[in-house]
This record gives C-alpha cells, structure tokens and sequence, in this order.
C-alpha cells in the first residue's frame, strides 16, 4: 500500500514544491480572478477550434467565438459540432471534479456532444466501424486515421466498464 511505502527525501522536496505552487496558484486565483477567467475564455476557444478542425470541422475564427461565447445559433453541421463540443467542454472545466470516469458519465458526455444535431449514435457506443477522413478541394479523399474496430455490439459497453475501471 501507498501509505507503508518510505520516501525519500528528494520525492519529500518535490511533493513540498508541488504544495508550495499550488498556494502560490490560490493566491492568484483570489488576487487576480477576472485575469483567469479571461484566459479560460480564450483556452476554451482555442482548445474548441483545435479539437473540431482536427476532424475537418472548421468555420471562420468569429463563427468560432461567437458559437463558444453562445452569442450565435449553428448555421451548419460543422457549427453543431462546434457547439456541442463546447457544450461538453463546459461541463467538464465546470465540474471535472464531481464527474466519475463511467460508462453512463461518457455516454451522457456523447449525447450532449451530439445534442445540436439529429444524431442516431448520440450517446450510444459504436456498433461499426468508422474512419476520420479528408476531402480536399481538388476532389481526393484521404482517411486520416483509423479508429480500433469495435468489438461485437454486445461487447463493446463491457469493454467500456473496463477501460473506464483501470
């Protein structure tokens, strides 16, 4: 067990550094909290054109923040996707520490990501199998990556309690 283990006193110093930038955190955080806020936003905004544009999702840089600040509705599906991402990435910045790594926890998570759009997958696990492509302007189609296989339907959510358990 983790408590009849003996440490060193280097680890001892690191773990003391660790407690010392955490309250240096805190304090910042009380000092200076629209400062923060402020660069939340624009992580967020940052972190939602990245993720989507990875899977070819991509709209203008104002559509962008627009949809994440929702100060806009999604004209698209690429900007339904954009908005559900943000709608999960809030919930989790939000309370990433209440959520428990479950299945029923992902599936919700994949519902909400799907929310702004009539998906049938939406908080269901995978029955097929699946490729991220890319359609380029002069017509060729390239797959990008390769999702694993899921394994047969009635496995998959016992596949899922595992990896969610390790």
């Amino acid at each position: 067990m983790i408590k009849d283990q003996k440490w060193d006193s280097e680890l001892l110093g690191l773990i003391a550094a660790i407690y010392r930038e955490a309250g240096k955190q805190e304090m910042y955080l009380k000092q200076r909290p629209q400062e923060l806020e402020k660069l939340v936003e624009i992580v967020k905004i940052q972190s939602t054109e990245a993720s989507n544009a990875i899977e070819g999702i991509v709209t203008t840089s104002i559509r962008i923040r627009q949809l994440v600040e929702e100060k806009t509705t999604p004209k698209n599906r690429a900007e339904q996707e954009i908005a559900g991402y943000r709608d999960v990435l809030g919930i989790i910045h939000e309370s990433f520490d209440a959520i428990p790594i479950t299945r029923n926890y992902i599936l919700q998570l994949h519902k909400i990501l799907y929310s702004h759009m009539n998906n049938p997958v939406a908080g269901r696990t995978k029955t097929v199998q699946n490729y991220i492509s890319a359609t380029y302007p002069d017509g060729h189609a390239e797959t990008l990556f390769t999702p694993p296989a899921p394994p047969a339907p009635y496995e998959t959510p016992e596949a899922l309690d595992r990896i969610c358990e390790e």
